[in-house]
């Protein structure tokens, strides 16, 4: 027991500081560092998709590369772009310096989370939702302090709402300070490492790893069950990033709340996603992760739907704690199910695969979001998104049939 748990908590640990800097880096600061840098709507949607885009590209290969040449490998390097990255939005001053360092930024997540999915695969048994869980909201409470502090940072520079550039270069460098931490829990975790697998498979052929990728790779893509599951979360995903670009942007500038606020409230999103995934984690795995699957998107679509219909600050919490609900419901179920669909040694190019389309989904909205807002007002722009929610629901439902219990086959 000692033996799992202990690089579970480590990987946790990891995780809480690496996603706590990747968050403050992300919202409220980023949309209103590119609003301060002239930025129109579809720019700005453009600049916080950027680094998911990355992760579009990346993430099937570096879950690969972590079933061939260790997972250890794999994770420092990405915790080492969680850790240095966020200096470099010291030097930025204008858009598309912002864009550039955004799509590099991207590697950190890329890599790191179908990678500590997958090491997490390996030795959590029947309890896959439910460890899944635990370790998503463990490293989402990063999130949940990183938003906040972040537009709290904001505010602190500038209590009047006037934004600087020096402002923002402040910021990021304290979000790198963060990430230096997750390097150092990397250091005890890789020094702690069982050496006997990291060997064996650092003695695999280059003809021998290309078989193997592509044969786990085409093993994968054929499951139409892994391929719709995962873009179940893709598709929640989309209003997630609709919300961590935009949700800030109306606060701020049509519902008159303060960059604080405006991460208190996507602060209160994430509050309650880690409240609930872990039951909901549990339930998926006693009971089937595809009714709470299609129940979570209807948790989703309508307050996302709403949150253009009010600028009072308390409701607004209110409708963003329900999203979250309703993520928590999506997030539980899909990678325990995309999982459960594979071979044991794929988990690193399922996890990849699942990660891929997550990122389709988190990329899409907030450039989607971006260009519907150029030319329509949020409440259809919103509505509009969560109608694609309801519908992929109903596709879901009538198309994946779940795996019953002792079911071996593939």
């Amino acid at each position: 027991m000692t033996k799992i748990l202990s690089p579970f908590l480590a990987l946790c640990t990891v995780g809480f500081f690496a996603r706590m800097s990747y968050a403050m880096a992300r919202t409220p600061i980023l949309p209103l560092f590119a609003l301060t840098l002239g930025a129109k709507p579809e720019a700005i949607g453009f600049v916080v998709g950027a680094s998911t885009i990355t992760g579009i590209l990346f993430k099937l290969p570096a879950g690969a590369l972590s079933d061939i040449f260790g997972r250890y490998k794999m994770l420092f390097v990405g915790v080492l772009v969680f850790a240095f990255t966020p200096f470099a939005y010291y030097f930025v001053t204008n858009y598309w310096q912002l864009v550039g360092i955004r799509f590099f930024h991207g590697l950190a997540t890329s890599i790191y989370g179908p990678v500590a999915m997958a090491m997490i695969a390996d030795t959590a048994g029947e309890k896959k939702g439910e460890r899944l869980s635990w370790f998503s909201s463990i490293t989402i409470i990063g999130n949940l302090i990183g938003a906040p502090f972040g537009g709290y940072i904001l505010y602190c520079l500038s209590p009047n709402g006037s934004h600087f550039l020096r402002h923002f270069h402040i910021a990021y460098f304290i979000c790198g300070l963060f990430g230096l931490i997750s390097l150092g829990f990397t250091l005890k975790l890789y020094a702690g490492k069982p050496q006997n697998r990291e060997t064996n498979q650092n003695k695999i052929s280059l003809i021998d790893a290309w078989k193997k990728l592509s044969k786990g790779i085409k093993e994968i893509m054929s499951d139409y069950r892994i391929i719709i599951t995962s873009n179940m979360e893709g598709i929640q995903n989309l209003s997630v990033g609709a919300l961590e670009a935009f949700l800030p942007i109306y606060a701020v500038t049509v519902a008159g709340l303060t960059a604080f606020q405006a991460g208190v409230l996507w602060g209160a999103q994430i509050f309650t996603t880690i409240l609930a995934k872990p039951v909901m984690g549990k339930i998926s795995d006693r009971y089937g992760g595809k009714p709470v699957i299609f129940f979570g998107m209807w948790i989703c679509a309508i307050p996302f739907a709403c949150i253009p219909l009010t600028r009072d600050f308390y409701f607004l919490i209110f409708l963003a704690s329900i999203f979250g609900i309703g993520e928590a419901f999506v997030t539980s179920s899909s990678a325990a199910m995309v999982a459960g669909f594979c071979r044991e040694q794929h988990y690193g190019i399922a996890m990849g695969t699942f990660g891929s389309i997550f990122d389709i989904g988190h990329a899409s909205g907030p450039i989607l979001a971006g260009l519907l807002l150029a030319h329509l007002s949020y409440q259809y722009s919103f509505l509009i998104i969560a109608t694609i929610l309801v519908l992929a629901s109903f596709v879901f439902a009538l198309t994946v049939q779940e795996r019953k219990a002792g079911d071996v086959s593939r």
